[in-house]
């Protein structure tokens, strides 16, 4: 029998795919719009590094932290998009954006410490959160916030019983909405005045569309900065992120990584330097993106979706209350009737979530067009 921890709830996008994937070996032609995974490859120029790498010699361990190429690239990067001036010495590698956050947390918090995240949110928060043995504090959020989290809220909901720390991505997932720098700021501030941790998911930074994105570095020293490799630079299975810490839990979260993955991979941490050199090549296939949101924005409205703002990421969160009143079983009918996978709400907002559906658009042009026709066939 398993333990209590391990008794989380499913990832209903992963269910999705696996169920996705066995329509596709019986040979059926499916459009994958459920998992958050850039289509694209990574470019040519960036697989031509990793190709001379590995043929260089011996893969190993390297420091607990990432080697200094990659940092040295990281803090580069944020010179040169945001103007900060980021030390090295505060930049860690990590195992991908879920290492990132299982380090935060496991450095940042004690057991019973409460953790507040947004709902709708990313479910592996909640199941993270909880199989560490700390507490989800899910709050609910919608168009009068315009989908964030403000200080306000956050303040009410700590007077009823306190925190420990905040967790907040801009862009968002699913919902796709962005905050804007004063928000951002204003949010910051108010958790530092509360004495809270705060998270900042940054994974989807570069990939904003009607806004600029902006790092919480700006207004703090103090915040958990988490980000990835895996959306814009298409290398979700290279299994490489970073984060930005406070200087007072550098060598905490160093200590528990070198037990838990000793270190990133040597291959995957020095493909991911020479990804900050293929911007070119990243915007063309953001573009690519931006043609796939302007597909969606103009048919699923017109199909009965209601459609929240998409101001970053590549996903679009629809309403679907005039579809159905139940978005697993319309998914679920969806996925056998007409070959498109996508992600039910409940994965992302247990409470409001039968109401809502996930397209991820980070597919090909065609594939987005071809899925607009068989739902407007399926439901009209």
């Amino acid at each position: 029998m398993g333990s209590k921890r391990s008794e989380v709830l499913p990832f209903q996008a992963m269910e999705v795919l696996n169920a996705a994937n066995r329509l596709e070996q019986a040979g059926e032609h499916v459009l994958h719009m459920e998992v958050g995974q850039p289509g694209a490859p990574v470019p040519d120029s960036v697989l031509k590094v990793a190709h001379e790498y590995l043929s260089s010699g011996r893969l190993g361990y390297t420091e607990a932290q990432g080697i200094p190429l990659l940092k040295k690239s990281i803090a580069r990067y944020y010179k040169q998009t945001f103007g900060l001036e980021v030390p090295e010495s505060r930049i860690f590698a990590t195992t991908g954006s879920s290492a990132g956050f299982n380090l935060a947390f496991l450095a940042g918090f004690d057991r019973g410490d409460r953790i507040a995240i947004t709902s709708p949110g990313y479910p592996a928060y909640r199941n993270i959160i909880e199989v560490l043995g700390l507490e989800c504090v899910e709050i609910e959020v919608g168009p009068e916030t315009r989908w964030s989290l403000t200080p306000e809220i956050l303040e009410e909901v700590h007077k009823e019983k306190p925190l420990k720390g905040v967790l907040v991505a801009s862009p968002a997932n699913p919902t796709g909405t962005m905050m804007s720098p004063e928000a951002l700021k204003a949010l910051v501030e108010a958790c530092e005045a509360l004495d809270l941790w705060f998270i900042s998911d940054e994974i989807y930074h570069g990939l904003a569309y009607d806004m600029q994105e902006e790092t919480a570095l700006r207004f703090t020293d103090k915040a958990i900065i988490v980000n990835s490799f895996s959306k814009y630079y298409c290398m979700t299975g290279w299994r490489i992120g970073w984060m930005v810490l406070p200087e007072v839990l550098v060598r905490p979260i160093e200590r528990i990584a070198q037990s838990l993955y000793i270190s990133p991979p040597e291959l995957a941490q020095v493909t991911a330097a020479a990804a900050f050199d293929a911007v070119e090549d990243y915007e063309k296939i953001k573009a690519g993106y931006a043609a796939n949101r302007k597909v969606l924005l103009d048919h699923l409205p017109q199909l009965g979706f209601d459609v929240l703002p998409v101001d970053g990421a590549f996903y679009v969160y629809a309403g679907v209350s005039k579809l159905t009143n139940d978005s697993m079983d319309f998914c679920q009918r969806m996925l056998a009737e007409t070959h498109i996978a996508a992600t039910p709400g409940v994965d992302f907002d247990l409470t409001r979530g039968h109401q809502f559906m996930r397209f991820s658009f980070a597919g090909k042009e065609a594939d987005i067009k071809l899925a607009v026709e068989r739902l407007e066939s399926w439901l009209k």
